[in-house]
């Protein structure tokens, strides 16, 4: 199991773990593929994301705040403003 951090998130090793949580090819997650209309991810997938992550960084992620991120770069942008808080 990956340690928590609450560094400052590297968008590799993000990718990393969207990829392996969606069964992905890494190269799949470009910065800006929308998750549901490029990777076909449901509201499932993107659960299992939210719990990853905030397993991995240490942190709470609302619901509203994960329903208005929709790509690799939303994403990358909401971990950084969430551990700066």
């Amino acid at each position: 199991m990956t340690e928590q951090t609450t560094s400052v998130p590297e968008k590799e090793e993000l990718r990393r773990i969207i990829a392996e949580t969606l069964e992905a090819d890494v190269e799949e997650i470009t910065d800006d593929a929308n998750f549901v209309d490029d990777l076909e991810v449901d509201s499932l997938m993107a659960l299992e994301i939210t719990v990853r992550l905030e397993k991995r960084y240490g942190i709470s992620l609302d619901e509203s705040e994960m329903r208005g991120v929709s790509s690799l770069n939303g994403t990358y942008k909401l971990l950084l403003d969430k551990l700066a808080s």
